[in-house]
C-alpha cells in the first residue's frame, strides 16, 4: 500500500506540475543580468494592468535602477488598444527587465494541449488511471482471501445440508482462517455427538427387542391361565413397543444422508396404493387422464409412507377414508382423505414433529406419534413434500408429493 501510495502521488505531481511564476536570465558568467515575473493575460499579479517597461522582480543580487529614458510610470498603451505583448500564446509568458533597461517578453511555447490533457480532465484522466492502479494492484489480495470465504461458505452449505463429515481447509493465521478452525471443531463435535446418539438408538432399540421377545412367549405360556382381555392387552401393549422400536430406528436411519434406505426403482403408485387402501377398506380415486403414475423410490419406504398416512386418518378419522391420486405437471400428488375432527391451522406444521400428538388426543387411540414425522422424512428423501389442509366438507386431508418419474 506504501509502493501504491507513492505511485499515485507521482502521477499526480506528474500531471498537476506548478506553473512557472518568475524567470531570470544570466549571462555567460552566471550573472544575473535581468529579471522578469509571468505575465497574466497582460495583467500583472496583484490584478492591476503593469505599466508598460514596469520591471519585474529582481533577482537575490539587489535593485536596479529603472532604465533611463524608459517610459513614464503608468504609461501604456491607450484605453481599448491591445498590445502586441498581450497576443494570446500557448505556454507561460514573461517580461523581463535587463539591467541596461530593456524589456524583453520570453516566451516558452507548448503544444497545444488535447481534449483529455485540458483541465479538468486531465485531473480526471489521471484519477481514472490511479482507481485501475489501485483495482489491479489490490484484486490478487481480495481475490485470495474471497476464495477462501467461499470455501468456507461451501463447507457449511454442505454441513447445513446433512453431511456432518464435511471439512474446510484452514489456511494461514489470520482471521479466516480462525473461523475455519472453529468451524471445523465445531462440526467434529456434532458428529461425535449425533453419531453417539445414534449408536445408543440402535443399541436401546436392540436391548428392548430381548424382553419383548420373553414377554411376548410369556404371554402364550399363560394359556388360559390369563383372561382374554388381559391378554389383549398385553399384546396390545406389545404391538406398540415394537412398533416404536422399528419406527425409531427407521428415522435414525432416514436422518443420516449417507445411510442406504434401499434400491431405487420406478414404483407404481396406483398399484401400491391399491394394495394398502384395501387393508383399511379405503376407498381409491385417481384422476381421469393421469395416465401411469410412477415414481422413483424405494419401493419399502413407499410403502410405509402411505401405510402411515392410512393408518393416521383410520386412527382419528371416522367415517369414509379415500385415497386420491392426480398429476400436477411435473409432481404426483397423492391425498389422503378422512372424516375426523380435522387438524387446527396452527397445529399442521407440528403433527410432522417426531413424538407430537394433537392436544386431547389419547394414548388408547395407538400411535406413537413417529408416524407422520416419517413420512416426511421419507417424502424429503424422495425429492417430495407432506403437508396436511382441511377437506370439503369436513376432516383432514393429507397430501404427499412427489416427482414423476416420467
Amino acid at each position: 500500500m506504501a509502493l501504491l501510495t507513492l505511485g499515485v502521488a507521482w502521477a499526480w505531481r506528474v500531471t498537476t506540475e506548478p506553473p512557472l511564476l518568475e524567470a531570470v536570465v544570466r549571462n555567460a558568467a552566471g550573472e544575473v543580468v535581468g529579471a522578469g515575473a509571468l505575465r497574466h493575460n497582460g495583467s500583472h499579479p496583484d490584478g492591476r494592468e503593469p505599466p508598460r517597461g514596469e520591471p519585474g522582480p529582481r533577482a537575490a543580487d539587489g535593485p536596479h535602477p529603472p532604465p533611463p529614458g524608459g517610459p513614464a510610470e503608468g504609461e501604456g498603451p491607450p484605453r481599448g488598444e491591445r498590445s502586441p505583448l498581450e497576443a494570446v500564446r500557448h505556454g507561460p509568458e514573461f517580461v523581463v527587465t535587463m539591467h541596461n533597461g530593456e524589456v524583453l517578453n520570453v516566451h516558452l511555447p507548448r503544444p497545444p494541449r488535447n481534449f483529455w490533457s485540458r483541465p479538468p480532465f486531465g485531473f480526471f484522466w489521471t484519477l481514472g488511471l490511479a482507481a485501475v492502479a489501485v483495482a489491479l494492484a489490490t484484486y490478487p489480495i481480495i481475490r485470495k482471501l474471497t476464495r477462501r470465504l467461499e470455501q468456507l461458505q461451501r463447507g457449511v452449505e454442505r454441513w447445513g445440508d446433512g453431511d456432518l463429515s464435511v471439512r474446510v481447509p484452514v489456511k494461514g493465521h489470520d482471521e479466516v482462517a480462525y473461523l475455519a478452525g472453529r468451524f471445523n471443531l465445531a462440526a467434529e463435535r456434532i458428529e461425535t455427538l449425533m453419531q453417539s446418539h445414534k449408536k445408543l438408538l440402535a443399541n436401546a432399540s436392540h436391548e428392548l427387542r430381548s424382553p419383548l421377545a420373553r414377554i411376548r412367549m410369556g404371554v402364550e405360556l399363560l394359556g388360559e391361565q390369563a383372561s382374554p382381555a388381559f391378554r389383549d392387552e398385553i399384546k396390545r401393549n406389545i404391538g406398540e413397543l415394537d412398533q416404536l422400536i422399528d419406527e425409531i430406528l427407521l428415522a435414525s436411519r432416514l436422518d443420516s444422508s449417507e445411510a442406504d434406505m434401499g434400491t431405487l426403482e420406478k414404483v407404481d403408485l396406483i398399484g401400491l396404493a391399491a394394495e394398502e387402501a384395501a387393508r383399511v377398506d379405503a376407498d381409491l380415486e385417481a384422476a381421469e387422464g393421469s395416465g401411469e403414475l410412477v415414481v422413483n423410490g424405494v419401493s419399502k419406504l413407499m410403502r410405509r409412507a402411505v401405510r402411515n398416512l392410512l393408518e393416521n386418518a383410520r386412527r382419528y378419522g371416522r367415517g369414509d377414508i379415500s385415497v386420491q391420486l392426480s398429476r400436477q405437471g411435473p409432481m404426483i400428488l397423492l391425498a389422503v382423505c378422512d372424516r375426523g375432527p380435522g387438524v387446527p391451522p396452527e397445529q399442521r406444521e407440528r403433527i410432522f414433529e417426531p413424538f407430537y400428538r394433537l392436544p386431547g388426543a389419547s394414548e388408547r387411540e395407538g400411535g406413537v406419534g413417529l408416524g407422520l414425522a416419517l413420512v416426511k422424512s421419507i417424502a424429503e428423501r424422495h425429492g417430495g413434500t407432506v403437508h396436511c389442509e382441511d377437506r370439503e366438507g369436513g376432516g383432514a386431508r393429507f397430501v404427499l408429493t412427489l416427482p414423476s418419474a416420467g
